[in-house]
Order: structure tokens, then sequence, then C-alpha cells
């Protein structure tokens, strides 16, 4: 198997894969970290970008704003008056600084350096798979539970977290939801359908949010992150295939791929988030980071209003009572360090060298105040050789693969994670994309036991039920006498694995 379009995507997944996130406490008035890296909106000769345009949260001013918009060279393509956040197009190269200027505007960037490209680049979706998912619905709401899968017997992750257990003592409640905002979910996968919430679920390319009938689903079989990540949430245990996490509750699918391009722009995961909050979504996943910036520095005028605009929704979305569970990146990084290098961003046109400091530059929506961040760990209970750590960043760690290092003993000898993938099929894939679910399908389990608990009560349960996890005594992955990360911290908690590995059985206790 081929790996997918954009690191991610990740350092969301790769067949090997690779995701990303973290998370962070308060968001600094300004910062002066990395060098400042122009942005390709600056040329006199602009072609038409995306922006995001951040108000303050009041009818009159957000009217007043759209007005200045259209005078700047702006057109209107979403406006969210809650958080105050306005999603525009324009072609004149001089917009960003022009808005920046009107009375009520706190914030306003380009949320990327390529063009906008025409949608419907990619096969369309809804025409990818015919198969009747209402039906297969109906046949597994019949079908008796069995005491395990067919494949369960490469589900090492399952083992490792207690999920095998907890699953008989409580699976979860159907009146619980977890959004996997991602590449778009696969409804009709016989593992999946049982459990899928069509009306929690919709398209946000571009930053309107599109619930029409399979709008949600991948646009090619070739996008098959967000299925595999929703099998671990929650893949029914019907005799089919695999078994997820918290195979009682329900999944909804909140697709952001721009359509031409493959990638998470920042107006796509607003529209996620507050679409998420808005229709009863108890938790969400992102694995992934927000592109085109790895990191998103604050002394750059446009990364710092792509931060604002991200974080506004995924508060608002905090505030209506969904907790939001992130990735915490596949590029060993140390997120408490003074200084990282970025190579990969801007990841839409041409990457340029850059370091930058964590502290003032950051991996959204992970390193985002509230945001579970998770890492990610292999069959021996180890940090992955590519999961990014920091101290005082990663909340929990949950099983994510390490083909490399840390291989069970199943009948696939596979050290990834085994889960569902497009068009009824199965598939293995690694990293911190494949550890977020995990930690999710523990939350969603602790919101069943505990239905009314907020947001910030159910991030502290999660982190209460962890199994205590201390830093290895050295941590020299292949051999060669060097340390490949340095853990800080004691067993209570460290840089990597935060307050514990996630644990399902004690959860459901």
């Amino acid at each position: 198997m081929s790996q997918p379009r954009s690191r991610r995507r990740l350092a969301l997944a790769v067949p090997v894969v690779l995701s990303l996130t973290a998370s962070l406490g308060f968001l600094p008035a300004a910062a002066s970290a990395s060098p400042h890296v122009e942005s390709a909106v600056r040329s006199a000769d602009a072609p038409k970008l995306a922006y995001v345009v951040n108000t303050k949260v009041d009818g009159h001013t957000i009217a007043s704003v759209q007005k200045a918009i259209g005078k700047a060279g702006g057109s209107v393509v979403a406006t969210y008056e809650r958080i105050g956040v306005i999603v525009v197009h324009s072609s004149d190269a001089g917009f960003a600084a022009s808005i920046r200027k009107v009375r009520g505007v706190q914030s306003a960037g380009a949320t990327r350096t390529a063009p906008l490209t025409a949608a419907g680049t990619k096969e369309e979706g809804a025409a990818q798979y015919l198969t009747d998912a209402q039906a297969r619905r109906a046949e597994a709401a019949s079908a008796k539970t069995p005491e395990s899968e067919p494949l369960e017997a490469d589900q090492w992750d399952l083992r490792a977290i207690g999920a095998d257990r907890a699953a008989k003592i409580n699976p979860g409640s159907r009146k619980v939801t977890v959004a996997v905002i991602d590449t778009g979910v696969d409804d009709t996968h016989p593992d999946i359908a049982p459990n899928f919430s069509a009306s929690q679920s919709a398209n946000c390319a571009g930053g309107k949010a599109d619930t029409s009938e399979g709008a949600w689903r991948p646009y090619t079989a070739g996008d098959y992150h967000g299925t595999h990540v929703a099998g671990s949430i929650a893949a029914a245990r019907n005799g089919t295939g695999v078994a997820g996490v918290a195979p009682g509750v329900q999944v909804s699918s909140i697709n952001v791929t721009d359509r031409a391009s493959g990638l998470f722009y920042p107006e796509n995961v607003v529209c996620a988030f507050v679409f998420a909050a808005d229709h009863g979504v108890e938790i969400t996943n992102n694995s992934y980071y927000v592109d085109p910036w790895l990191y998103n520095c604050m002394d750059d005028p446009d990364q710092r209003a792509i931060v604002d605009a991200v974080n506004r929704a995924q508060l608002y979305a905090q505030k209506k009572g969904t907790l939001n569970v992130a990735a915490a990146g596949n590029s060993n990084h140390d997120l408490d360090a003074d200084a990282i290098v970025d190579d990969s961003s801007p990841n839409d046109t041409t990457p340029a060298e850059r370091t930058i400091d964590p502290h003032e530059c950051f991996d959204i929506p992970t390193q985002l105040p509230g945001v579970v961040t998770v890492s990610a760990t292999g069959v021996n209970n180890v940090k992955s050789y590519y999961s990014t750590y920091g101290k005082g960043v990663v909340d929990v760690a949950a099983p994510g693969g390490d083909r490399r290092y840390q291989l069970p003993d199943t009948p696939s000898k596979d050290g990834r994670i085994l889960s569902t993938m497009p068009n009824g099929e199965y598939g293995f894939l690694q990293g911190t994309s494949m550890a977020s679910p995990h930690a999710s399908g523990v939350a969603a389990l602790l919101k069943s036991k505990h239905p009314w608990a907020s947001p910030a009560q159910l991030q502290a349960m999660l982190k209460a039920q962890a199994d205590r996890t201390a830093c290895p005594t050295s941590y020299d992955q292949d051999g060669d006498g060097k340390q490949d990360a340095v853990c800080e911290g004691g067993e209570r908690v460290n840089g990597f694995y935060g307050y514990g590995i996630v644990n399902a059985l004690r959860a459901v206790k």
C-alpha cells in the first residue's frame, strides 16, 4: 500500500503511518519565536486565496466587517457569528493588510500559500460506496454479540489497554458520539455501519458544512485514514472483522479534506469543530495537523490568524460540551524543547527550513488549550520511535503501533494497528493518528459511564484512569549508543506518556 498524500495525513497516518498533535494552556498575546516566514500572499499579483477574518463577537461588528470585506476586495464564504470567524476568498494581494486595519477585526490572514483550485477534481465520494448501509445496520443490530471478532487475535492494542475485557462489562452507550474529523469515513463498512451516525456527519471542505447524503465519505478508497481511525474507536462486535475500543458508541464523520490537494486547511477545521458542537457530538478525534504549517508562529500575522480562528472554534466546542482529543505528531519532536527545526512548511507550496520555538509556534489543534494530546506506544508499552512528545504537552499515551522495534506475538507479527479500511477491507497502520482514537474510545467509555461529565472532567478522568508509566532508563531504540529521545519527568507525569497509558477496563469499572 502506498503512503497517502501529505505526511500526516498523514502525519496523519501512513501505512507506516504518521500523524500530528500536542497541548497547551493559553495562547500568548504575541511572540517573537521563529524567523518570519514570508507568505506567498505578499506578492503583487497574488492569485485568489482563502482567508480567516476574526472579529469581536457581536452582530453589529460582524456586519460592519462584512461590508468592509467587500470594499477590500474580498467575498464572504461563511460566517460563524458565535465565534466571530469569517471565511473569505480574495485575489487582492493587499486584502489581509487592508482588512486588519478595520475596526473590530482582531486578526486576519491567509489560510494557505497555494491558490484556490476548483472543487471536484477528486472522484466524488457518494459514487464510491454503493453498498446499502441501512441493510448492514439492520443485519448487525440483529446479530448476537460474539466472544471475539475474527481478526481480533491481531489486535494486540485492545488487549494492551483492557478493551477486550471492558467490552464485556460496558461496550459504551449509543447516546455518545465520537466525531472523526478526518479524510471521511466509509459508513457502509460492515464494522462501522452499525454504529454510524449520519445525522452528525458532514463535509466541511471549503469552510461550509455539506450534509447531503454521503458527503462525509472519502473521495476515493485511497483516502483511507478516517475509516481506519473510526474502526479503532467503535468497530462493532458483530462477528465481522475487528472490534473497536468502544464498540457500543456511535461514530460520525466530518470530512475536512480539500478535494483538490487532500490537505486540511484551517477554514475546514473551523467548520468541523462548530458543526460537531452544534450537532451534539460528545468527543472529536483529531488525527491531523492543520495545513499548511506544521507549526503556526504567533509573530506571523497569517499564522497567528489561523491559530486564533481554529482555537475559537475548538473552544466553542468545549463550551458546548465536546471533548477534543488529538494526536501528538509523528516527527519525534520534543514540544517542550527550546527549538525545533521545521523543514516541511508550508506543505502546499515550497517548504523552507526554519527554526521555531514550540512555546511560541503551535502545532494545531493539538497544542490548543483544553485539547487532549496523545502520544503513541508499541506492544512493549514504550514510546513509538516516531511519536512526538514533551513534558507538559502530552496528556496521555495510547497504542499507536511500532513495526520497527516493538513486534507482537500475534498471528501477523505486525506491530502496527489493525482496523477498518474503505470498501469493507482491513489494514495495518501506525502513527499517533492511531493512538488518538484509542484515547477517544476510552474517553467515550468514560462519557458513557458519566453522562453529565464536562469536557474538563472527562479529561481529568482520562488522566486519572491511565496506567502510570515511568520514563525508560534508556531510549536507544536502534542500539547505536545514542539516546533517540529524552524523557523528562517522573512516573506520575512525564514527557513520553503524560499521565500514563489509557486503560479501557479501568474506565468502565
